[in-house]
């Protein structure tokens, strides 16, 4: 039994940390009222019928339980259109095929947040040497960085005067980085900037592991495009594949282009009988982005506790996300932490982990992720790449409870080693 391998001083400061946290817990609540009361509504709105989940096969003709679903998403990203389907197989899908559609030979795009996210540096071209990446088909890069974990408003506004950039990327959360995730306050400040002095440019925001940690998604700021994946936030920890991206009507049709062919756009794309489950993820998606953020709460506080001073949101710091770090000092904790992740997981407890290669990524990796969904990070999970400064990633956990059980052994593995 789990309970019985944790330390009994790891399970008393536990108990302490109901009382301690309750404030903070009892703001998440009040998020994910107001957030279940969007999706509520946007169903309500639409009429979802039974008959909406009906299996569509072939090309996916006439699927009103698909338009209706996107319709759902774009009412609840604060958008005009999305596109929401299987075949959009990760978040890194979705940004690729987001950047193929709306960027050509001779185009330029800036990274308005730094270095992005390891996997996105491949696709783009910065690293490695694709056929296919944004650097091979002429697309041109660049990217400003963030002053003090806040956007640079005086060079970004310099440089978008000139009208020659074809589209801007904000990356939400941290990724691989010890920078803070950007609140949707910090991203409307920077699009009333941008509006300013350029009223054409695209943007286009990174919009993974944030949805419904706020009120707000970056559609309701004035975003043209929002993209992300159906394994993280809004996938509710039920459904078990996909991708979206909601935006401007006419920059979606060019999208859906992509994917299927001129002149087809979203008329196409089998459901693959899992209308019911995206319907039933986004339904489900506020409990679980609520249970995923009192998890890393929870984290910090325990590990604050423990004497790790390195440790990014604080338990009492507002959140944008559901990403937790850590620097945990030393390789020995890193492996042993996401060991106890793994061993405390539903899926896959038997698994050692250890530092391995991963597609996509420079450096060795280690990950936990025991989870119904192959890579689903709204499930609980823990990765990092295993280099100095040995900073842990956590995100996800689908009740506090689970979560609570996993970290505390993760925890016993680190004090009893």
């Amino acid at each position: 039994m789990i309970l019985e391998q944790i330390d009994k001083k790891l399970l008393a400061l536990a108990k302490e940390s109901d009382e301690k946290l309750k404030d903070i817990y009892d703001e998440i609540d009040k998020t994910c009222l107001l957030n279940s009361n969007r999706i509520l509504s946007a169903f309500i709105e639409n009429n979802v019928s039974y008959t909406d989940f009906t299996d569509i096969n072939g090309y996916g003709n006439y699927d009103s339980g698909r338009d209706k679903l996107e319709k759902i998403f774009a009412s609840v990203l604060g958008c005009e259109d999305a596109l929401v389907r299987p075949q959009i197989m990760s978040g890194t899908n979705a940004l690729y095929l987001a950047f193929s559609a709306l960027l050509k030979h001779g185009d330029t795009m800036i990274s308005l947040s730094g270095a992005p996210y390891d996997s996105l540096q491949e696709m783009i071209g910065l690293f490695g040497n694709s056929s296919q990446s944004l650097k091979a088909h002429g697309v041109k890069y660049e990217q400003i960085d963030l002053v003090d974990n806040r956007f640079d408003l005086a060079a970004i506004v310099k440089r978008l005067a000139e009208n020659d950039v074809k589209l801007v990327e904000i990356q939400r959360s941290r990724g691989y980085s010890q920078r803070k995730s950007l609140t949707i306050a910090q991203i409307e400040e920077v699009i009333d900037e941008i509006r300013a002095v350029n009223k054409d440019v695209i943007i286009m925001v990174d919009n993974c592991y944030g949805e419904l940690v706020e009120t707000r998604e970056p559609g309701h700021v004035g975003a043209d495009l929002v993209v992300g994946s159906l394994m993280k936030n809004l996938g509710g920890g039920i459904a078990p594949t996909g991708g979206y991206i909601a935006g401007r009507k006419d920059l979606i049709g060019m999208v859906a282009e992509r994917l299927t062919a001129p002149g087809i756009g979203k008329e196409l794309g089998a459901n693959f009988n899992m209308n019911n489950a995206f319907f039933k993820g986004i339904f489900m998606a506020p409990n679980a982005t609520r249970s995923a953020l009192k998890t890393a709460v929870f984290t910090a506080y325990m590990l604050e506790k423990l004497g790790f001073d390195n440790i990014s949101p604080r338990f009492d710091e507002y959140r944008t996300d559901i990403i937790q770090t850590v620097e945990l000092k030393n390789k020995d904790n890193l492996v042993r932490f996401t060991q106890g992740i793994q061993e405390s997981s539903p899926i896959d407890s038997f698994v050692k982990v250890m530092p391995a290669p991963m597609p996509g990524y420079p450096f060795d990796e280690v990950m936990a992720s025991g989870s119904f969904t192959q890579g689903s990070t709204i499930e609980l999970s823990a990765d990092a790449p295993v280099i100095e400064p040995y900073t842990l990633f956590m995100q996800g956990g689908l009740t506090l409870e689970y979560g609570k059980l996993s970290i505390l052994l993760a925890l016993t593995k680190i004090m009893n080693k």
